[in-house]
């Protein structure tokens, strides 16, 4: 779930003389911290409830592709990022159980460039709620680690509510795939459909998500998940 978690087009307001498209929006200097409460709503009426914590440890020059700036989750995931005129992109990856950096395929876009409504991209996802009831282990990610979904910028000057205060002329960007599973055997073979929302802040970052994977049958289990800022440095 917490692996679980990974656009303005005002470009005078993001980027000045200098800045990448997109870094004021996910900021990746050295020092920064972000603590989020997370709400996953599952179908079967059960509610689960964690806290998430972020944080920056600055330029990092382990990679064999040369250095990028290096992002923590305290559930024990590294992620080496990389902003320049085309956006902001993940470039590897690192569990704490894994000897070294995992490099990505192809940069894995956060926000792309330009910053303006209708902005798409592709990037792989995997799914953090839809389970199977009787199976083990029971989290479908495990046999679909790798699923493709369509971001796109959809709004360029959203105010958002969070328990970390409020925030304003925000980038929402959607995303949307699909995955293709057995259901049951009355309705067979279903495309049950993933959906990602994010809120993206002028010198805050990420302050909201949103994520969807109903699938409401007797084999599979799916729900909801809210990602929100508490606090932030």
């Amino acid at each position: 779930m917490r692996t679980a978690l990974a656009s303005f087009g005002l470009v005078a307001l993001l980027v000045g003389c200098s800045e990448p498209p997109g870094a004021s929006l996910f900021p990746l200097e050295q020092g920064r911290t972000w603590t989020y409460r997370l709400t996953t709503e599952w179908e079967n009426n059960t509610t689960d409830r964690e806290a998430v914590v972020l944080s920056n440890a600055g330029r990092d020059s382990t990679l064999d592709s040369g250095s990028a700036y290096r992002r923590r989750s305290d559930a024990g995931i590294d992620y080496w990022l990389r902003a320049d005129s085309t956006g902001v992109y993940r470039v590897a990856s690192k569990m704490d159980v894994e000897d070294a950096p995992k490099p990505d395929p192809q940069p894995r876009f956060v926000l792309k460039a330009p910053i303006a409504v209708g902005t798409t991209w592709q990037a792989s996802t995997t799914t953090y709620l839809l389970r199977r009831r009787a199976d083990f282990p029971p989290e479908i990610r495990h046999s679909h680690p790798s699923i493709p979904m369509v971001y796109v910028i959809e709004a360029l000057a959203e105010k958002v509510e969070t328990p970390a205060g409020a925030f304003d002329r925000c980038v929402r960007v959607r995303g949307e795939g699909k995955l293709r599973l057995f259901a049951d055997p009355v309705q067979g073979w279903r495309d049950m459909p993933l959906t990602t929302l994010e809120w993206y802040c002028p010198g805050v970052g990420l302050v909201r998500v949103e994520r969807s994977e109903p699938a409401n049958t007797t084999f599979l289990l799916g729900g909801t998940m809210k990602m929100e800022l508490m606090a932030w440095q």
